[in-house]
């Protein structure tokens, strides 16, 4: 994994166009196995799995906290007028009942007659006073009597039942807006992934980047392979998930997302795709789910950003176009380039086949490696006349050597 640098692109080499009813079937296979492909976790995070026949339905109301903020906004606000309604209501109807009992709503013109609370003559004036009550609003019109001990009872149990209903709500509500989904909004992943030679190994990379100022701090990145399976022993693993190694062993996957990362996973004996050749990847049904972390630097929450790359979004022989410039005094990052990729030479072969014919000969790797790929057939052409021009001349070399 390392930040993106300048780099000259590779211009394609240009090829003959070719009759358009050639390559229609294979176009229309291609687009049918597009269409066909489930994806476990949508391009912008969401996962597409849906719990069907949950009987033990009573957990959610053991978490009733988690399940109101987890709600849709419009559940949640019609939950939030719904609550606070349906407690004013009762404990005005609690406020009338009092009254009624007492025999307050008979003595309204008496003068001589103490009330429980003074100008409460109807449910709804009582209703009012409910809602004056647990809101603390106090508009000094109807009071409560000292003459009136289930009153002063009455009043504090709504003191302290709306107390509990205020925190909860509320606490509710400020959950709901300060949650971080919406910062992940920001957190970008590049369209594609590619696999193409770094330092001399395939290897596996896609790009992050972060579109705003503030940073997220502490952010950490990890890769999941989500592929069917079936062990020895006939067991059918829907959906295993695999570690990719992003660089946990060596620190890399914990980043400083000030800029566009490219984060690189090498493709080693260790690796899922250490047997994966092109022809192999175009056929193999499989999902690379990554998953960005870190803290809001505003808020100190936790934030989480996914996204995900099946097979034919896995581009074989490219790099990433570098976006990040000097400028005066600056670096300036060109985001309109940051899903860009250009075609460069790739060895179209697996890591583990590269490995066998690089370290099957005492030869320069150079040359071991594209002598190699040009007997089986797996380089261009182009890289096939670079092999040979290179072992001519190592051949050259060798033989001035030893007449000196």
């Amino acid at each position: 994994m390392e930040q993106d640098v300048e780099s000259p692109a590779i211009s394609k080499a240009s090829k003959l166009p070719k009759p358009a009813g050639k390559d229609l079937p294979k176009k229309l296979a291609a687009m049918d196995r597009a269409r066909r492909v489930q994806r476990y976790v949508q391009k912008d995070g969401k996962c597409n799995v849906h719990h069907g026949n949950v009987r033990e339905t009573y957990r959610y109301l053991t978490d009733i906290f988690t399940t109101l903020v987890d709600l849709k906004w419009h559940f949640n606000l019609f939950i939030f007028v719904l609550v606070y309604t349906v407690t004013w209501l009762f404990f005005g109807f609690m406020w009338w009942l009092i009254a009624y009992l007492r025999g307050d709503l008979e003595h309204l013109a008496d003068d001589r007659w103490t009330p429980c609370v003074n100008n409460l003559n109807s449910f709804v004036s009582a209703f009012l006073f409910s809602i004056e009550t647990e809101t603390t609003i106090g508009y000094g019109y109807r009071v409560i009597t000292d003459k009136c001990p289930e009153g002063i009872v009455l009043l504090l149990i709504q003191s302290v039942l709306g107390s509990i209903v205020n925190a909860f709500m509320v606490g509710c509500m400020f959950v709901k807006i300060s949650q971080p989904k919406k910062r992940a909004e920001t957190l970008v992943f590049s369209t594609n992934a590619v696999i193409s030679m770094r330092d001399g190994r395939l290897c596996l990379m896609f790009r992050v980047g972060d579109l705003r100022n503030s940073h997220i701090v502490e952010a950490s990145i990890r890769a999941k392979l989500i592929k069917s399976k079936q062990t020895k022993e006939g067991e059918f693993i829907p959906l295993n998930q695999t570690d990719i190694n992003v660089g946990y062993n060596t620190g890399d996957d914990r980043l400083f997302l000030v800029s566009p990362l490219i984060i690189c996973h090498e493709i080693n004996q260790n690796s899922p795709f250490w047997e994966v050749s092109p022809a192999h990847l175009a056929k193999e049904e499989l999902e690379i789910v990554v998953i960005l972390e870190g803290m809001v630097e505003a808020t100190g929450m936790t934030c989480q950003a996914r996204s995900s790359y099946v097979s034919s979004e896995i581009k074989w022989g490219y790099r990433f176009t570098p976006v990040l410039t000097l400028e005066d005094g600056f670096y300036e990052v060109d985001y309109s380039s940051f899903h860009d990729i250009y075609e460069t030479n790739t060895p179209a072969c697996s890591a583990r086949q590269l490995a066998d014919m690089s370290g099957g000969a005492r030869l320069p790797l150079t040359w071991s490696m594209g002598s190699r790929l040009s007997q089986q057939g797996l380089a261009p052409e182009a890289e096939r006349q670079d092999a040979r021009t290179e072992r001519n001349g190592d051949v050259a070399n060798a033989e001035s050597e030893s007449k000196v």
